[in-house]
């Protein structure tokens, strides 16, 4: 991999994980602010506690699963061309 073919992977790593921020943004206010008219509890919590915590944990975990399986590529930054 040449040094042009790593500036594109890892501009294409960084606007996907730029992407998942803003859906993770996105899903966190839908599950804090969206689900607080809901009555329903948990554990004597409501539960948009738990949907904007723990659910929340969980998609992000998720998001970065897909991340490093789809965009993520392991490659040597360290070596190969003329530095500058």
């Amino acid at each position: 991999m040449n040094d042009y073919e790593k500036y594109r992977q890892v501009r294409k790593e960084a606007a996907a994980t730029g992407l998942l921020l803003l859906v993770l943004i996105a899903a966190w206010i839908l599950l804090g602010f969206g689900l607080a008219q809901v009555d329903v509890e948990l554990f004597g919590l409501p539960l948009w506690v738990w949907t904007s915590t723990v659910g929340f944990w969980l998609f992000a975990v998720a998001g970065v699963a897909v991340l490093v399986r789809i965009v993520f590529c392991d490659m040597d930054l360290e070596g190969g061309g003329p530095r500058g």
